[in-house]
């Protein structure tokens, strides 16, 4: 029988989910409804740490994420958040991100 707890807990973890992955498309990464809530987690916090360093380097996301993840005219393309590729896993799309966050973090600064 389960504990009260984890009927609770198990709401939670959904409900959270439910908004990492809202937050996810929104900026145009595409979710296939597969993704377990550890992903979806691995997935926000790899998009965490590439925004945090296209900010250290004078990226404005307004710009360069644009709605659904459509940027027409990003202020260096570098700072553009990478597509997932339709078909690609979560983990080959973290290694990819991983590699863009590198990228912009050995992109020199903008001088603005």
């Amino acid at each position: 029988m389960a504990r009260p707890e984890e009927g609770r807990e198990g709401e939670d973890v959904r409900r959270v989910s439910r908004d990492l992955a809202d937050r996810l498309e929104t900026l145009g990464i595409r979710l296939t409804g597969t993704e377990r809530s550890n992903e979806l987690l691995d997935m926000a916090e790899a998009v965490d740490r590439f925004e945090a360093a296209v900010e250290a380097h004078g990226g404005d996301l307004m710009m360069d994420e644009g709605p659904r993840g459509r940027t027409s005219e990003p202020d260096d393309p570098h700072f553009a958040l990478p597509v997932r590729a339709e078909h690609e896993s979560v983990a080959r799309y973290l290694e990819r991100l991983a590699r863009a966050t590198d990228a912009v973090r050995r992109h020199p600064p903008r001088a603005d």
